[in-house]
């Protein structure tokens, strides 16, 4: 199985949305999206896990992880937002970057938008890779 890494600060906002649109919008059974952060908070943002809800998407489960190296090992891509120079430089893996606002203490219309935002680009990364 094929790891596609979503990556930001605390994995517990925009990596955790991407990870769940990945997994639900993904073509291919060897692959899986998964959460990681540099600074990882004790738990998915509420705010996240009440406009994730809003599209059938339950994240009370899910747990903040930390991005390291061994995680990065074996991935088939590393898709950053926000940890910029914290997260790790793994040799032969591709990293694409998003510039997405942090939803974290955000009002739900903003984090609503930044999770549509999320969404658009997951697939758009699924149609282009064929993931």
């Amino acid at each position: 199985m094929k790891t596609v890494i979503f990556a930001c600060v605390h994995s517990a906002g925009r990596s955790q949305m991407a990870a769940a649109f990945f997994n639900k919008y993904k073509k291919r059974q060897d692959l899986r999206g998964i959460s990681a952060g540099t600074e990882p908070a004790a738990r998915v943002h509420p705010e996240v896990m009440t406009v994730m809800s809003e599209v059938g998407i339950d994240l009370s489960q899910a747990k903040p992880t930390l991005l390291t190296e061994d995680l990065t090992k074996g991935a088939a891509l590393l898709v950053t937002m926000g940890c910029g120079e914290k997260c790790p430089y793994v040799p032969g893996l591709q990293i694409i970057d998003w510039s997405l606002k942090d939803p974290k203490g955000q009002g739900l219309e903003q984090v609503r938008l930044i999770r549509d935002e999320i969404e658009q680009l997951v697939l758009k990364l699924i149609k282009a890779n064929d993931f």
